[in-house]
């Protein structure tokens, strides 16, 4: 009985070594904090996973702390949350702006050639439905395949960026720079992780400097100012 019982323990010990922990939250606009965003990509830049919001804004990722989340969605600006915890999140996007400069038009001049004929233009040529031609072809969709490729150039040069902060700024890195083995560290890091955008505004980014900087302003801020805010509970299941 007691062999039968070993032999049954051996077989569920791999269940529960690779227990999976999951990473939920809700997605909002920003503006409009009561409006759940539906089909935004949640990526985990560490395990590669991915997946989308449901209707009700809510997700669940697998991920373990010390990983990096990014969510991404047309229209909005893309986001990233470092994991110190596992807790349920509420995540905001911000509503991505593209506007262009109005222009004042003054004066007009039409040119006197607008209706003149070009003697050496040929005929357009007819579209070809030949099967051999490989039938119609139409150019429907290239606008949107062309943002959608710059889309994925972003995420990728973020995750790109993303990988570089998370191995120039860690706990192993900051300790040594500034002797400090505290176990609130985490909040520090979670307070002054620096953003892709400050990343991409210095090519050269001096990591050194801004440890040194930022770890001695955190430092001189009142206790309660130096620990990240609690999360609010969220209703309902993810």
């Amino acid at each position: 009985m007691w062999k039968n019982l070993f032999l049954i323990a051996l077989c569920l010990m791999p269940f529960f070594s690779e227990a999976q922990t999951y990473m939920t939250g809700n997605v909002f606009d920003n503006d409009q904090r009561s409006l759940a965003l539906q089909g935004v990509s949640v990526r985990n830049l560490n395990t590669k996973a991915v997946v989308s919001t449901d209707k009700d804004g809510r997700y669940a990722i697998p991920a373990k702390k010390g990983d990096l989340l990014v969510f991404a969605q047309m229209g909005y600006e893309t986001d990233t949350l470092y994991l110190i915890n596992l807790f349920p999140h509420n995540t905001y996007l911000l509503s991505a702006e593209n506007t262009l400069k109005a222009v004042n038009i003054t004066t007009t001049k039409v040119s006197p050639y607008l209706d003149v004929k070009d003697p050496e233009a040929r005929a357009a040529r007819e579209v070809d439905y030949s099967k051999n031609r490989g039938g119609l072809r139409l150019g429907l969709g290239y606008g949107k395949y062309r943002r959608q490729q710059a889309k994925e150039q972003e995420l990728e040069e973020a995750a790109n960026i993303n990988e570089e902060i998370s191995k120039k700024f860690n706990r192993e890195v900051i300790q040594k720079l500034v002797n400090y083995k505290g176990k609130d560290l985490d909040d520090y890091i979670g307070l002054y992780r620096p953003t892709v955008a400050q990343v991409k505004a210095d090519k050269d980014f001096d990591y050194t400097y801004y440890i040194a900087t930022t770890f001695s302003e955190w430092r001189k801020l009142p206790e309660k100012e130096r620990k990240l805010p609690t999360l609010p509970n969220l209703k309902g299941r993810p």
